[in-house]
């Protein structure tokens, strides 16, 4: 199994917001927006070194995306971070007809993603943005495990040539890559080979579906662990290489099991080679307040929970 720290954990956000001030050292062309949260989202961080390149709209999201549409147009690489649930809910229009529709160069960084959000509520956890932004033509959609893994998304992002929306979390997580890992904007990686089940998991929650795999594997089942970091364009080959072995894809995920990764698999497998496929995310609710770690029990999204599904289901 692979060697991973559980009680060492770092902020994907803080990992954004260091690497967005790397590049913007290398790249003058790199420009910062938020919308009122750059403590939140760490574009503040690019603030402080480059006031002249940021630009802070206000609680104004329509206006964060025309924005960054404007100075995409002018020859800059913009970057323009919220939390997920108002840039992709309060911007959907801007981002579809302004962005997307004319494959602008703009880079959507929706923070604060899932229910991880935490005592915040309903009404800032997104749990519809992947959905929201997986549907949209042109769209690249990626949603890092790691901090290693945001660093390189980010990175990759400043150097593609059209629109991306990247999903990041307010939960601080472990450590699953190294500086070995690179990113590649057209595969999964398998973590892991197994025979009995395959495991897919993206985002924050990646750490809690290896977790789980080491409960599962202890019941006597062999789980082979696949983290899709892009959910757009999704990586059908590598997935339905290891389904069509295991028989059973079990995607996991913070996000609704409606429209995200879980529909996205779904999707690979229907039109191909279908196979059983158990969904665990929020099942079609609203969140709520509570600690992060609280939060995934209850929606059943930590490791033990999300075992004792797929052993139930595997007996």
């Amino acid at each position: 199994m692979l060697a991973i720290d559980y009680n060492l954990k770092q902020s994907i956000r803080k990992a954004f917001g260091e690497e967005l001030l790397e590049l913007g050292g290398k790249n003058s062309k790199i420009v910062a927006l938020d919308a009122d949260l750059s403590g939140s989202t760490q574009t503040s961080l690019f603030a402080k070194v480059y006031p002249e390149r940021f630009f802070d709209v206000g609680i104004a999201e329509q206006d964060l995306i025309t924005t960054a549409l404007g100075l995409s147009l002018e020859g800059f690489i913009p970057f323009a971070a919220t939390f997920a649930v108002f840039a992709t809910g309060r911007a959907y229009d801007q981002i579809r007809n302004s962005i997307s529709y004319q494959k602008s160069n703009v880079k959507i960084i929706g923070a604060h993603g899932g229910i991880t959000v935490g005592e915040d509520g309903a009404s800032h956890q997104a749990l519809e943005d992947l959905s929201l932004m997986r549907t949209i033509p042109n769209m690249t959609v990626i949603s890092p495990g790691d901090c290693e893994q945001t660093r390189q998304a980010v990175r990759f992002a400043a150097s593609y040539n059209g629109p991306v929306y990247i999903r990041l979390s307010r939960m601080s997580v472990p450590n699953v890559f190294d500086s070995s890992y690179q990113f590649d904007i057209k595969k999964a990686v398998i973590l892991k080979e197994g025979s009995d089940l395959s495991l897919i998991a993206s985002g924050d929650i990646l750490s809690e579906a290896v977790k789980a795999a080491e409960i599962i594997e202890k019941n006597g089942f062999s789980v082979e662990i696949i983290n899709v970091p892009v959910i757009k364009p999704l990586d059908c080959e590598t997935i339905l290489k290891s389904v069509n072995k295991t028989k059973l894809a079990v995607t996991v995920e913070n996000h609704s099991i409606i429209g995200g990764l879980g529909s996205a698999v779904c999707e690979c497998l229907s039109e191909t080679a279908p196979h059983r496929v158990l969904r665990i995310g929020v099942n079609d609710c609203f969140g709520q307040s509570g600690t992060p770690d609280k939060l995934l029990e209850f929606y059943g999204l930590d490791s033990v929970s999300i075992a004792k599904k797929v052993i139930e289901l595997k007996r």
